[in-house]
């Protein structure tokens, strides 16, 4: 039996990036229950993939109640939906087998990895002070992407003079906005760079200058997005909601290290059960992005540790 349910958790504060702002985070949990085992699965629908709490729903229940998950690639698109789904099948056979998921899959034990801290879209005075509460932690990422980026940049190095920073301009530059400001976020010792230009608009970045890796998030989906990054891109994002879930994010790792890409494994604004198969792509990653539970006020029941040694694997009470 599939159960689909919403469910809203608020943010431990106002979250802001250049699309908009929001106080709570509402996704769709999966429960599948099979023998009178259950697994169970997370996803957020997001609104730049037109996709609503309503149209993953629908999608959902399109499935029959003894899909496996290898039927469920062809059923189902890459996205939110499968994701849910892909997730609460591999929680679900790794308890019926007593195997963790990292067994199932045929990968090594997981281990913690270091996570980046995002940092939200505000005034250049407001992030400085945020940068500087956090400035303890090792990597820390900035939401960029509309007017005055620089001084927010600018503020977030000076409260924070030692961290390592990543940016991310959620599609929100055009190549000449990017050509200006990419030496001087070399300068600013700034270490990656999030898809500067929109997606389908991006192919000027193989005529212009990249002085400092560039990743490709919205640009890449799963496998079949490869082709169209070559030439533009060093580092590809992988989102299992944006994959369709934790079977099409390992082979599209495989498929993008084979390729010679860098690895960033991110996340939408989602709970711990949502980043428990993400940390497994994210072994090894060179930039591992779960942090969605720091940003919320509540998180579920046997959350992830995150400590200094960074996001811990998770408990198998909470999910593989």
């Amino acid at each position: 039996m599939i159960d689909v349910l919403a469910e809203t958790f608020p943010l431990a504060q106002v979250f802001t990036i250049s699309r908009g702002s929001r106080t709570e985070t509402r996704v769709i949990t999966v429960k599948i229950t099979r023998g009178g085992i259950t697994g169970w699965g997370e996803c957020l629908p997001y609104a730049r993939y037109d996709e609503t709490l309503d149209s993953v729903a629908d999608q959902i229940a399109t499935l029959p109640d003894n899909v496996t998950r290898a039927q469920l690639q062809g059923l189902l698109p890459a996205g939110a939906a499968r994701n849910a789904v892909d997730c609460a099948l591999w929680d679900l056979e790794a308890k019926a087998t007593g195997k963790r998921v990292w067994e199932l899959a045929g990968l090594s034990a997981p281990g913690p990895e270091i996570t980046a801290y995002t940092l939200s879209l505000d005034t250049p005075e407001n992030m400085r002070a945020a940068a500087a509460k956090n400035a303890h932690r090792p990597l820390l990422k900035i939401k960029l992407g509309t007017e005055g980026d620089m001084p927010r940049l600018e503020a977030v190095r000076a409260g924070a003079p030692n961290t390592k920073i990543i940016v991310d301009a959620n599609e929100g530059w055009t190549a000449e906005v990017y050509s200006d400001l990419a030496p001087h976020l070399v300068r600013m010792g700034v270490a990656l760079v999030e898809q500067p230009l929109p997606a389908g608009k991006d192919d000027m970045l193989a005529e212009i200058a990249r002085p400092l890796p560039v990743c490709a998030d919205e640009s890449c989906h799963n496998r079949a997005s490869l082709p169209h990054l070559k030439g533009k891109y060093d580092v590809i994002n992988i989102k299992l909601d944006k994959t369709g879930g934790l079977t099409e994010a390992l082979d599209l790792k495989r498929a993008a290290l084979a390729e010679g890409y860098g690895l960033m494994v991110g996340c939408m604004v989602g709970t711990s059960l949502a980043m428990a198969p993400a940390l497994l792509v994210a072994q090894g990653a060179l930039v591992t992005d779960l942090d969605g539970p720091l940003l919320l006020a509540e998180d579920r029941m046997h959350p992830l540790t995150f400590d200094q040694a960074g996001v811990h694997p998770s408990d198998a009470k909470l999910w593989g």
